[in-house]
């Protein structure tokens, strides 16, 4: 745990990593993505999601499986599923604390959109505390976990891998970052495909709650 003090980019998933998995706050973005494919297709909902889940589980994002097999426009999909109401988010002032004394860069690293990241760290009340987020979009919709949006990433804020930490709730999304020289890090969770790969030597740290983490890194760096 030591060695996460000289860390000088820290960055983190969105999507339960951020937040806990446990409020439900991709179930939101979840049902949007069957009601646009059900649309789109003229298909029932109960289908809509079988195609969404085969595309997400072939293609690392139901939007990528979209648009190579069916050359849907990715910005009305993006715009589409992220128009939602989280207004019922708590507030994580622990977090919000825990990341304003985190003085070195911190960065969103997502497969979702940015106005996604803009709606989920206002309500958490932690936005205008990073130093930048790459989405989707950025990542020219090659999602995690390619090669290439972590390379790009690297590029586009000019990171030392080596003097950097991903915090990720997917575990094997972690193993790019490490080839990389990152320093690695899983929130344990029990969604099956989030928890896949969880035992792979590609992990350096695996914790339980966000904030607390954090937290103990703080405590070490003012020792």
């Amino acid at each position: 745990m030591k060695e996460l003090i000289d860390i000088k980019y820290w960055i983190f998933d969105l999507d339960n990593t951020l937040y806990s998995g446990q409020t439900q706050v991709f179930s939101e973005v979840d049902k949007k993505m069957s009601a646009f494919i059900s649309k789109k297709m003229n298909v029932d909902l109960v289908k809509a999601k079988e195609i969404q889940k085969k595309y997400f589980y072939e293609y690392g994002t139901t939007l990528s499986g979209l648009m190579k097999q069916d050359g849907i426009d990715p910005h009305d999909f993006l715009e589409f599923v992220h128009d939602i109401d989280i207004s019922w988010l708590p507030k994580d002032l622990k977090l919000r604390e825990e990341l304003i004394k985190i003085k070195e860069k911190k960065i969103i690293f997502t497969n979702g959109s940015h106005s996604h990241v803009e709606n989920v760290t206002k309500q958490l009340g932690i936005n205008g505390l990073f130093d930048g987020a790459f989405d989707i979009v950025d990542a020219n919709f090659t999602p995690k976990p390619h090669l290439e949006p972590y390379e790009k990433l690297i590029k586009k804020f000019n990171i030392n891998p080596n003097q950097s930490i991903l915090i990720e709730d997917i575990a094997h999304n972690l193993e790019q970052a490490k080839n990389l020289g990152m320093k690695t890090c899983w929130l344990e969770n029990e969604e099956a495909f989030a928890k896949k790969d969880s035992d792979k030597s590609y992990i350096d740290y695996k914790i339980k709650d966000l904030p607390s983490f954090l937290q103990e890194i703080n405590i070490l760096k003012s020792n």
